[in-house]
């Protein structure tokens, strides 16, 4: 019973021309559906999916009550689309620039490691080097590169998570809620 509670999110929104204004920046001249959100707004609908799930869908249940103000929700929908589908945006980039600096890391770490395991056999045929010093350059090279693996290994998922939220957003299913 839990998991269902929690696999349906619903995000509740009331529109009239009072309410509409606390919804977008008051400083953007923009038309009322090119504006953007306000930061009030996109921490309420932050709040409300704070306890999403990998698969909860998001709903967003929009309140009218009045034909006069149902007009106004067109407008608003596309509003939270393009903003959601623009922090989707810059998520995928923020993972692609973390995607792109791991991997370089992990090369310039494996140039480095066969720089310092490759030229010890070189070394070694003409002087003889200690255990001590293979030893020290074994760990060496696990140190280098103990960050680039464990990045690539570990820390991709909360970059997919926010992905995930801002698709679904964007995408979720709307109700419109007629409330005379």
């Amino acid at each position: 019973m839990k998991d269902h509670v929690l696999s349906k999110i619903n995000i509740f929104i009331s529109v009239d021309p009072q309410s509409l204004q606390d919804y977008f920046n008051a400083h953007d001249p923009a038309p009322l559906y090119k504006r953007q959100l306000s930061h009030a707004f996109e921490q309420y609908v932050m709040n409300c999916i704070s306890s999403i799930r990998r698969y909860s869908a998001v709903h967003y249940k929009i309140c009218c009550r009045s034909e006069e103000d149902r007009q106004y929700t067109e407008p608003l929908i596309y509003a939270i689309r393009r903003h959601f589908g623009e922090k989707k945006l810059q998520k995928q980039r923020e993972f692609e620039k973390f995607k792109r600096r791991s991997y370089l890391l992990l090369f310039y770490s494996l140039v480095v490691v066969m720089i310092s395991q490759g030229l010890l056999p070189l070394l070694e045929g003409v002087h003889h080097i200690s255990p001590g010093l293979t030893n020290t350059l074994d760990i060496f090279s696990w140190v280098v590169l103990w960050r680039p693996i464990d990045q690539l290994v570990f820390c991709w998922n909360p970059y997919l998570k926010d992905i995930s939220i801002m698709h679904r957003l964007e995408t979720a299913e709307i109700t419109i809620i007629e409330d005379e």
